[in-house]
């Protein structure tokens, strides 16, 4: 996923492969890796083109906030997780957050 999310245009099996070529992955693992990846819906697949290119559905920050909330949602104590976190993040963070409490809430 980081290798396609530092592509934002996308890239083909064989320019993903070639992305992680520290790793050296045969390109049929690539391959069963985008496909698994897009049946849990979190690539797509550009299929007008040949060969295909592969394209995140979201962006890092959503797919991270996205995990938080399904982390939070299993909690059965949610104001003791958030308390917790509070505690763990920095100085910096907390006054980041305090700031964004401050502003109008965005509408879903």
């Amino acid at each position: 996923m980081n290798a396609l999310w530092n592509h934002p245009a996308g890239l083909t099996a064989a320019g993903l492969r070639d992305a992680l070529s520290d790793r050296d992955p045969a390109l049929t693992t690539v391959h069963t890796v985008l496909t698994r990846l897009e049946k849990k819906g979190l690539v797509t697949r550009v299929r007008a083109e040949r060969p295909h290119r592969y394209l995140t559905v979201s962006s890092r920050e959503d797919h991270v906030a996205e995990l938080m909330t399904e982390v939070l949602d299993q909690a059965p104590d949610r104001h003791a997780v958030l308390a917790r976190f509070l505690g763990s993040v920095s100085d910096s963070d907390t006054a980041f957050l305090s700031s964004l409490l401050q502003r109008p809430l965005v509408q879903r």
